[in-house]
């Protein structure tokens, strides 16, 4: 049975995480994994909709990709860390694989190089972090 996994997206920055996401669905693709994209308004929404989504009982894993470029605020701290944080929590609590695509830069030149599926694809290395953490669970608990 093909691994159902959630590409939960945050459009804040449309552009890169356009292309993060084009990334995670060839990864997902290519193993065969049935895909759902959820969309939420930015990054600190993510680990709510995952957390739904794990509840539902509809998926195998997730994949949360999003882009956080530090602003003239603290809130760019905020946000970076709460969400990090949120999705750990259902990592260790709560035993979710999650694929963490979340781009936390200084500036969009950097949030680019890290998006671009002919740079460093980070959608791509999210994705294929949450199909090995769904083999690990199936293998580890059942």
């Amino acid at each position: 049975m093909a691994d159902r996994v959630l590409i939960a997206i945050s459009r804040y920055y449309k552009h890169i995480s356009d292309e993060l996401e084009l990334g995670a669905m060839e990864a997902l693709k290519a193993a065969g994994a049935k895909v759902t994209v959820m969309e939420v308004p930015g990054a600190f929404e993510l680990p709510g909709l995952i957390a739904m989504a794990a509840d539902s009982g509809r998926f195998d894993g997730a994949v949360a990709l999003g882009c956080v470029i530090r602003g003239e605020t603290s809130h760019y701290d905020y946000v970076c860390g709460e969400s990090a944080r949120g999705l750990m929590d259902l990592i260790v609590q709560r035993r979710q694989a999650i694929g963490y695509g979340i781009l936390t830069v200084e500036n969009e030149d950097q949030a680019w190089v890290r998006a671009d599926r002919k740079q460093k694809n980070k959608g791509k290395d999210a994705a294929e972090a949450c199909l090995a953490m769904i083999k690990f669970r199936k293998e580890l608990i059942g």
